[in-house]
């Protein structure tokens, strides 16, 4: 049976957030700035850059998005701005590497909460792809232990709330997640405010930091928005996962800084497990599930 329309477009929708995500590390080496206050100064273009997006899509009337996000919309606006200060502590907490393996478990914490709230049961074929992904991440970056458990848990942290999001866009594909995830760029910064160094940066910084936002925040989140409408929690993780490879690939091809021989192998593991289970995937799409 040939892939629905509606989850091929998700599909190509989430490929596109991972592709604008994987970016991350490289403006991270290009900014010379300490974690918070690249966060400070990011998150006000990406935050513009949702606002436009939704004047774009549904003119003045997508403003009101903002007034009806209700109780679900708030903990979505929570969920991500949780994810990104727990992203902030684990990148000073832990190496990238336990970050890597950790974040290569989302498929099985999306499929976990999708399955307890929504009855929503992963296929056995998007569970393969996620062990393959996980195993090909532990390749990548090794197993020693030179991790901390305080930064280890902000990245555990991290998990959780981008499957929260994952599953809640899933469940509510009606709620403004757009204006949810504007609200929280809007608001995350603050708490970044007592350990940012404040004072203006350069020109150059400035355009590397709008690109930073403009990218890597309102396209990737965006886009990642639409497309986990159409998709199952594990699934979604599961090509979100694509990051994990991506990210030195962008480094290798500015910086040249050549990926470890552990790094290929375990990247192409990744890619393999998810293309291989887009290619595959035939099965009947469900109709989307609510939460009672």
């Amino acid at each position: 049976m040939a892939v629905t329309s509606s989850h091929r477009k998700g599909v190509l929708l989430l490929l596109g957030a991972t592709l604008a995500w994987s970016t991350a590390g490289l403006f991270a080496r290009a900014i010379h700035m300490d974690a918070p206050t690249m966060t400070l100064w990011r998150a006000p273009f990406g935050a513009l850059g949702l606002l436009a997006v939704i004047l774009w899509m549904q003119g003045r009337e997508g403003l009101r998005d903002f007034g009806r996000l209700g109780w679900t919309g708030a903990g979505y606006a929570a969920a991500s701005g949780l994810g990104m200060l727990f992203f902030m502590a684990a990148l000073k907490g832990t190496t990238i590497a336990h970050m890597s393996i950790i974040y290569a478990t989302l498929p099985f914490v999306a499929g976990a909460i999708g399955w307890a709230v929504m009855r929503e049961r992963p296929s056995l074929s998007a569970m393969v792809a996620a062990i393959v992904a996980l195993c090909g991440s532990v390749v990548m970056v090794g197993l020693g232990g030179d991790g901390h458990l305080f930064g280890d848990l902000m990245s555990l942290g991290m998990v959780v709330s981008m499957a929260v999001m994952i599953v809640i866009a899933r469940a509510r594909p009606g709620l403004p997640t757009m204006a949810a995830g504007a609200l929280s760029a809007m608001i995350t910064p603050l708490f970044c405010l007592p350990f940012a160094t404040l004072g203006w940066a350069p020109a150059d910084q400035i355009l590397l930091l709008a690109g930073f936002g403009i990218l890597n925040s309102t396209i990737g989140f965006a886009l990642f928005i639409l497309g986990s409408r159409y998709l199952p929690p594990i699934e979604t993780a599961l090509i979100s996962a694509l990051e994990v490879p991506m990210t030195p690939f962008w480094v290798w091809l500015v910086f040249s800084e050549t990926p470890s021989l552990p790094t290929l192998i375990g990247g192409g593991l990744v890619m393999l497990a998810v293309l291989g289970h887009i290619v595959l995937h035939a099965q009947k799409e469900p109709p989307t599930p609510t939460i009672p």
